[in-house]
C-alpha cells in the first residue's frame, strides 16, 4: 500500500470527537488557528471571530473555504474552557489524520518519540519546540496519549499543524522499525552519558522521552540504542518534559 493510500484510510477513518453536540472540537488563539487555516489536510466546519480578530486574520492567506463570523468575545468564552486565551478567535476543526511511521523516513531532522507522556499542554510545547528545531516529526502512543484538542493546539501555537504526528500501538515495535530504516534511538534519562551532537557522526537520531514524573518505562528504555543525559550544571537532576525535549533537540540541531 502506497504512503498517499494509507494517508486516505487514515482520512476516512480518523474519529473526531464531539462537543456540544458538534463534530470535531474548537481551537483558539491566532497562532493555532491561522496554522490550521494554512492548513490544507485540515478540515474545519466554523470559524468565529471577532472584529479586531478579523481585522489581523484579513492578512492571512489561507487555504480553508470557511467564511468567518463575526461574534462578541461573549460567543466564544464558553466554547474554549475556563480561563482559555482565545484571542477573539475559535475554529472547529476535524482533528488531522495520523501519518504513517514510513513518512517521517523521508524528511530530515530528529524524530520524537514520547513515551506515555499525557499532558496535552507538555505534547503542545514539544511540537511548538519540534517545529522550532525543524524535527522530522513526533511519534505517540496511541492508547495512552490525549487525542487533538483546544488546548494541546493552543500550547503548540500552530506547530500542530506543521509537525507530522504518528500514532502506534506498540513504541517497542516502532523504535525496532526505525533503527531498522538506520536511526539510532537516544532515550533520555538519568544515568546515561551526556548527550552530543558529536556522539552521533553522520546517524539519523531519534530521541525517546519519558512520561512526567516516571520517565522511561524499562522495556522502551531496553529498546534504545544509547541512554543520555542532559548536561546540566546546576542543582536540579531533571527538567519538565517538554523543556528536556527542547534543550535536546538544540543540541542535536546545532552544527
Amino acid at each position: 500500500m502506497s504512503r498517499q493510500n494509507k494517508r486516505d484510510r487514515h482520512t476516512e477513518h480518523a474519529a473526531a470527537p464531539r462537543q456540544k453536540g458538534q463534530a470535531g472540537y474548537w481551537m483558539y488563539g491566532l497562532h493555532a488557528v491561522t496554522s490550521a487555516l494554512k492548513n490544507p489536510h485540515r478540515q474545519a466546519h466554523e470559524l468565529l471571530v471577532t472584529r479586531e480578530a478579523a481585522q489581523a486574520l484579513s492578512q492571512v492567506e489561507i487555504m480553508q473555504a470557511v467564511a468567518p463570523q463575526i461574534v462578541d468575545r461573549s460567543r466564544i468564552d464558553p466554547l474554549c474552557g475556563r480561563d482559555a486565551v482565545h484571542q477573539g478567535i475559535a475554529l472547529r476543526v476535524a482533528p488531522l489524520a495520523p501519518f504513517a511511521i514510513e513518512d517521517l523516513s523521508d524528511r530530515e531532522g530528529t524524530i520524537l518519540i514520547l513515551d506515555q507522556v499525557t499532558d496535552p499542554r507538555n505534547i503542545g510545547a514539544i511540537l511548538r519546540s519540534a517545529a522550532a528545531f525543524n524535527a522530522a516529526g513526533i511519534i505517540l502512543q496511541d492508547r495512552h496519549a490525549p487525542q487533538e484538542s483546544g488546548v494541546m493546539a493552543k500550547a503548540a501555537s500552530g506547530a500542530l499543524d506543521v509537525v507530522p504526528v504518528v500514532r502506534e500501538v506498540n513504541l517497542s515495535r516502532a523504535i525496532a522499525h526505525l533503527q531498522k530504516a538506520g536511526y539510532w534511538v537516544i532515550g533520555l534519562d538519568t544515568g546515561g552519558s551526556i548527550l552530543s551532537r558529536e556522539g552521533l557522526g553522520e546517524r539519523r537520531a531519534a530521541l525517546v522521552l519519558g512520561a512526567e514524573g516516571e520517565g522511561l518505562r524499562r522495556l522502551t528504555r531496553e529498546h534504545c540504542d544509547e541512554i543520555a543525559r542532559l548536561h546540566m550544571q546546576g542543582d536540579m537532576e531533571s527538567l519538565n518534559v517538554s523543556v528536556a525535549a527542547s534543550v535536546a533537540l538544540y543540541e542535536l540541531a546545532r552544527p
